[in-house]
């Protein structure tokens, strides 16, 4: 996490707690040490901002303090919205709690006039229930942006369990559930993962040996031209 970051995170840490919070506590949240707490809490002082601390009680923030106002239109603030509501209700629970945070930080640096938005927020998202996976989404995205490859058990429609070493391109988020776009080494091709159907996984140190641009672009055309032979049914089967 880059300092500026830190700095506002340590913020809205403070801004969020009821109670005084201790620097071990921030520390723990940002998983940093203390002694850069210490640090941090001093800069921002430093710059105006009114925290006050104890030693053996923690720090607060003085009331009424606000950041430069964010100037987002009322449609940029629904949209913000709908869209942290969609990811709290359909994403796994570390994407969920980054939404979550995502629309505390836009609520405390939009102005007066635009807080009904977040306090009665004119949208809504249906809640949905959730297929149970054996593999955190989480670990998949990290896979992904690492571009390491990934060992994974497979059930098809039939109940047929297959090994499949797959290089995992874009994990993508539906209403319900999620599938992974990837290339697979069994089957020479690119297929789709749901990964509720996935009965393990694990990320290998091998890493993809290419591109990940190039081979999202070489996805894309091989898609492109499976939806034109097979008149738009979409996807090929794992």
């Amino acid at each position: 996490m880059r300092r500026g970051d830190r700095l506002f995170e340590i913020i809205e840490i403070i801004r969020s707690s009821q109670n005084p919070i201790s620097a071990a506590r921030i520390a723990t949240e940002l998983g940093v040490v203390k002694r850069t707490v210490y640090r941090d809490v001093a800069t921002l002082i430093a710059q105006g901002v009114p925290i006050h601390g104890e030693a053996g009680v923690g720090y607060i923030l003085e009331p009424g303090f606000h950041m430069p106002p964010l100037m987002l239109t009322p449609n940029e603030i629904a949209a913000a919205v709908l869209g942290a509501q969609w990811v709290q209700t359909r994403a796994e629970p570390e994407l969920a709690r980054a939404a979550e945070k995502l629309i505390a930080k836009i609520a405390a640096v939009s102005p007066d006039h635009a807080q009904m938005s977040f306090v009665a927020p004119p949208t809504s998202v249906a809640p949905v229930s959730h297929s149970p996976e054996v593999f955190e989404a989480g670990e998949m995205r990290r896979a992904i942006q690492s571009r390491s490859k990934v060992r994974i058990g497979y059930r098809d429609a039939s109940g047929v369990i297959t090994r499949r070493i797959i290089w995992p391109i874009l994990l993508g988020y539906r209403d319900e559930g999620r599938i992974v776009a990837a290339w697979c080494e069994l089957r020479a091709g690119f297929r789709y993962f749901r990964t509720e159907r996935m009965t393990d996984a694990e990320v290998l140190e091998e890493k993809i040996p290419r591109r990940m641009d190039i081979l999202r672009t070489e996805w894309r055309k091989a898609m492109d031209a499976e939806r034109i032979g097979f008149e738009g049914s979409g996807m090929s089967l794992a």
